[in-house]
């Protein structure tokens, strides 16, 4: 039986598309192309998927609106070609996906966004938001305010990065290569190519080579290791030629394209698993009797209502444990408010959230997906 395309069953899919498809091989937008792709995603969009598209390019633009032969090495250049060439990437996105009655939004990140974790959190509640309003969400690499050398690949790392923030199901890059060989065809004929193999086995970036193109960044290898960290959330990854005919729409409908790398630990598995076993809580929260019946039996969220008391100090995002009135662990959580918030909004219903803390970030105190029961 030929092998099936995880995109198939996948219901969140990042899209991470080249520059080298989205620039005409550096001549500037390729206002078709990025048609086609938008053209794809309302597709994907109508088989009931969501989609966050994660796209290179604006260094590239701007290198060709302002007149560069070759990618600058002065960071400052590089930052001035991304400020440039961010404006027509997004002008193009969001005519391109007009056509198909989809409204879009660009989210510029850092890694330094996803490292803190207030600003990790908050890049997540926009998302999940986006999401939910039906929006079609293009991230991109906040290249014009890095501090550090921009790096190779990072497009590659950040669409595994954003595909654990928003616990996808499954990361597609799209790039100008087939997928993976064993060793590089071009140098080594009895090169054999990969279609399916386990994300993360250490074999695979033996056969990675180096950087793609001179117009993009990433080579092969960035590509390995960007399944490898998508991985570590349960999402699994395909790498396939992004000038492939209807590569996504034929994706999702099963058909096995370029190169296939499965993660081993299911989406909740890995979640759930990272807040059990390896994290030291900040805090305890004491629930009241519903509290517990509500997680234990009925697997759901906490809620502000039913906690009785705070104990230790601990911050939006930390991981706290929820104990019953005898002391007895019951779960632990990603808890959305802070401790000195959590004493204020304590044995209050969600609906006063707003009024006592003049904001409101979340409904839930612990929503039941980052909570695991003990």
């Amino acid at each position: 039986m030929p092998m099936q395309s995880v995109i198939k069953q996948a219901q969140r899919v990042i899209v991470k598309v080249g520059s080298s498809l989205v620039t005409n091989e550096g001549k500037g937008l390729d206002h078709a192309a990025i048609a086609k792709w938008a053209d794809q995603i309302a597709q994907l969009r109508r088989m009931g998927k969501q989609v966050v598209l994660v796209s290179s390019g604006a260094i590239a633009e701007g290198m060709q609106r302002l007149g560069f032969d070759k990618r600058p090495t002065g960071i400052h250049e590089l930052q001035a070609c991304a400020a440039v060439g961010q404006m027509g990437l997004a002008q193009i996105y969001e005519t391109s996906f007009r056509v198909h009655g989809l409204r879009t939004a660009q989210v510029l990140l850092t890694h330094a966004d996803l490292a803190d974790r207030e600003r990790y959190l908050n890049a997540r509640s926009t998302l999940f938001t986006l999401l939910g309003l039906g929006v079609i969400t293009v991230i991109n690499e906040n290249d014009t305010v890095v501090t550090d050398e921009i790096k190779f690949g990072d497009n590659d790392t950040l669409g595994a990065l954003v595909a654990n923030l928003i616990e996808a199901d499954a990361l597609v890059i799209l790039t100008d290569q087939r997928g993976l060989y064993t060793a590089d065809p071009r140098k080594d004929p009895a090169a054999e190519f990969v279609r399916e193999a386990t994300a993360g086995d250490p074999k695979l970036e033996a056969m990675a080579g180096g950087a793609g193109t001179g117009i993009g960044s990433g080579g092969m290898l960035t590509k390995i290791l960007a399944a490898r960290r998508a991985a570590s959330s349960g999402a699994h990854t395909v790498i396939a030629w992004g000038r492939e005919d209807q590569v996504l729409v034929r994706l999702a409908q099963g058909e096995s394209i370029g190169t296939q790398l499965t993660a081993q630990t299911a989406r909740l598995t890995a979640r759930k698993q990272w807040m059990a076993d390896h994290l030291k809580t900040a805090g305890k929260l004491v629930l009241d009797a519903g509290a517990v019946q509500k997680l234990s039996r009925e697997g759901k969220s906490l809620l502000p209502i039913g906690v009785t008391e705070v104990a230790g100090e601990f911050g939006r995002g930390d991981v706290v444990t929820c104990v019953d009135d005898e002391g007895h662990a019951i779960a632990r959580g990603i808890t959305n408010y802070a401790s000195a918030e959590v004493r204020r909004i304590l044995r209050r219903p969600s609906s006063e959230i707003a009024a006592i803390l003049g904001h409101i970030d979340e409904e839930e105190l612990i929503h039941r997906d980052n909570l695991v029961l003990l």
